[in-house]
């Protein structure tokens, strides 16, 4: 029987929905867990027990009274699973997500059973390094509506972009810039700042590194070093994949997760 409940752990608004072994979901930055996950939520809960925690400044979660730390976010996120009743757990982390899930593997190695890390990056690269820094500084000068015209652009595939006509433009930003939630730019901060090359060598839970090649937010190139450097990684290409993965290729990514979630040892009872 699937379920939705409302949880709040460490001062976050935490998702729990579904049954079976436990997925924590670590969404990026500028995002949620509806933002990130939404299209595979109910899929992926008629078999798994999902934990979504919102970063301080998403979801119901309230904004951070100084800058984010990777560590106390990382270990949030186990907190939260921890109170939904979930012991161990794989992680699935988009974009900043990814940088928390290898934080939370190399804190916490005995809860990791598996990570799945898409749109990665165990350092910000240069185009993620330039995005956030203009991304912070049209927001400290009031330009809201134009940090959602960057994420918009930056976001999306030059084939999405294409079906959108002209005219509906402003109208689509507009809707980005309502969804855009108010610790944006604490997330993108803590994006520029993270650095989990240490700790890639050590993690040995298995892991899935999905890499949307379109991503014009972090460079396809990350996912890569990514994989070069956690022992076992598997790397799957989604080819033409935009950083916001749309509803094909997401169901495209649903399919090679389920398969590599099949491949991992049964939960003990």
């Amino acid at each position: 029987m699937n379920t939705d409940r409302s949880l709040s752990a460490s001062d976050l608004d935490v998702l729990v929905k579904g049954d079976g072994p436990a997925l924590l979901l670590a969404h990026g930055a500028g995002g949620g867990i509806e933002g990130n996950f939404g299209l595979v939520l109910d899929d992926l809960a008629q078999d798994h027990t999902l934990v979504g925690p919102h970063y301080p400044g998403a979801g119901g979660s309230p904004v951070a009274t100084e800058p984010l730390d990777l560590d106390d976010l990382a270990d949030q996120l186990v907190a939260a699973a921890a109170a939904a009743g979930q012991d161990s757990f794989a992680v699935l982390g988009e974009s900043l997500g990814s940088a928390v899930a290898v934080r939370i593997a190399a804190r916490h190695p005995d809860r990791v059973r598996a990570l799945v890390l898409t749109a990665g990056f165990a350092v910000a690269d240069p185009v993620l390094d330039l995005a956030a820094r203009l991304i912070k500084s049209l927001a400290a000068a009031g330009q809201w509506e134009d940090v959602a015209r960057l994420a918009f652009l930056s976001c999306l595939s030059p084939t999405d972009l294409a079906k959108i006509e002209p005219a509906y433009i402003d109208a689509v930003v507009a809707q980005a810039l309502a969804g855009m939630p108010p610790g944006t730019v604490d997330h993108f901060d803590l994006a520029s700042r993270v650095d989990v090359r240490p700790d890639l060598g050590n993690l040995s839970a298995p892991t899935l590194i999905v890499v949307p090649t379109g991503d014009r937010l972090v460079l396809p190139e990350s996912s890569h070093r990514l994989a070069e450097d956690i022992p076992g990684a598997k790397l799957i290409e989604l080819r033409g994949a935009a950083h916001i993965l749309n509803e094909a290729d997401r169901a495209t990514w649903l399919h090679h997760v389920r398969e590599f979630l099949d491949t991992l040892p049964a939960v003990p009872a």
